[in-house]
């Protein structure tokens, strides 16, 4: 208590530096992710995609980012055994952030794409594990987040496979793809506004103060009508920009009409996934931002439930469009194009299979890793056409990334905290 108070200052100014350091390197690494199959399929451009991420992923950072936070704030220590060294969990949380954002640097030097969330829980877990003691850890809890690992690359790929083989049925093995594609795309649209209103609804506005009330009785109801018609409004833009596509009679490959519009609907997938890893991954920077600012403030008391302050989602947010605009070029380009070839009909559906995914995942308050997600959707992808279609020796790099981050955020905290430890006495 008494080291809290005497460095109170002192703790808050380094959690706001190093919870920053780390949505940097979210935003540097992770953020391709959102970007990647956007740039892969050449629907944008490098420039374009950072510009449209810089957006949605603060948006979603800040609106959205809320629910998965409290998961790695409360779920994986016991507050419980540090209640007489509260300090323990402020050196702790620290050395997770600095670990976990000096390690990001690392691999998006190396243009690794690795995860942020296998990063942060292994550093939690090491410091906890190591620095205090092993009864201190929920494990129960770790073990659940272990198999979301397994989970959610299984439901993007899923997700994905099914979105890619319903846009082959509807449109591509059709006599007609061309004007098929400018039938059913703005459903697809819809999919998407849809699915970035809904969770906005439902888990963002709660953040900033606002609560919608249509009084049709629960927060789910009174968000659906609101969705269907935002939902709407942008498939009525997505139909504007369609109609003035106009079909190219000599082109070499009959399919290169339809891609020219699927590259326009990877504008929108592009915003919704950005939209949907801002506020799934910026948990894994605020969230033990948000627990070394709760103890620091309540004079060392570790509370099991505290409040979200909006200047640490903020915090979070303008950390990654920092990193985004700053490194994100480098491992954008790598997961792009070395996992398999991409087009815009095929980067569609793994886009918005992966956003779905982690919409789906930052609502229900589960911390999945986007890493996983999105390699789970391109791998649905690839295997709609077959395994030769995709890059296995990038895929083993891939994995051997994951394999090592683990480890690798685990000692790089056991090492800070005892610094820190040192250093604070």
């Amino acid at each position: 208590m008494e080291i809290i108070a005497e460095h109170a200052t002192l703790f808050l100014v380094l959690a706001c530096i190093f919870g920053f350091f780390m949505a940097w390197g979210i935003g540097a690494n992770d953020v391709a992710n959102a970007m990647g199959t956007s740039v892969g399929s050449r629907a944008l451009t490098i420039k374009q995609a950072i510009l449209i991420a810089m957006v949605f992923e603060f948006l979603g950072a800040y609106l959205a980012g809320g629910e998965v936070t409290s998961t790695i704030r409360k779920g994986i220590i016991d507050a419980d055994v540090m209640a007489d060294s509260p300090e323990l969990m402020v050196y702790g949380m620290m050395s997770a952030l600095l670990a976990a954002g000096t390690w990001l640097m690392i691999a998006s030097v190396k243009g690794w794409p690795v995860s942020t969330t296998h990063t942060i829980v292994g550093a939690i877990v090491g410091f906890a594990s190591v620095g205090i003691s092993v009864d201190a850890i929920h494990w129960g809890a770790v073990g659940k987040i272990v198999m979301s690992w397994v989970i959610s690359p299984v439901m993007a790929g899923v997700l994905s496979f099914s979105l890619f083989m319903s846009v082959k049925i509807l449109i591509l093995d059709t006599e007609d793809p061309f004007h098929r594609a400018k039938k059913y795309i703005p459903i697809y649209m819809w999919m998407v506004g849809f699915m970035i209103a809904m969770v906005t609804l439902l888990k963002g506005l709660k953040h900033v103060g606002l609560d919608l009330d249509l009084g049709l009785g629960s927060t789910f109801a009174n968000a659906l009508p609101i969705a269907t018609v935002i939902g709407l409004a942008v498939a009525g833009v997505g139909y504007m920009f369609l109609s003035r596509i106009t079909e190219t009679p000599d082109l070499d490959d009959r399919f290169d009409n339809v891609e020219k519009i699927f590259a326009i609907l990877m504008v929108f997938t592009a915003c919704a996934m950005a939209f949907a890893h801002g506020s799934n991954d910026v948990a894994n920077a605020v969230g033990p931002l948000a627990a070394i600012a709760s103890t620091v403030q309540s004079g060392g008391v570790i509370a099991a439930k505290s409040a979200m302050p909006w200047w640490i989602l903020m915090v979070g947010g303008l950390g990654i469009v920092v990193g985004l605009a700053t490194y994100g070029w480098k491992v954008i380009a790598t997961v792009g194009r070395k996992i398999t070839e991409l087009t815009p009909s095929r980067g569609f559906a793994a886009e918005l299979g992966a956003a779905s995914t982690v919409v789906i995942a930052s609502a229900t308050g589960l911390p999945i890793s986007t890493t996983h997600t999105l390699v789970g959707a391109v791998l649905g992808v690839g295997f709609a056409r077959g395994i030769g279609a995709i890059n296995l020796r990038t895929i083993g790099v891939i994995f051997m990334s994951w394999i090592i981050t683990l480890p690798a955020g685990a000692c790089l905290a056991i090492i800070f905290f005892f610094l820190f430890k040192g250093i604070f006495g």
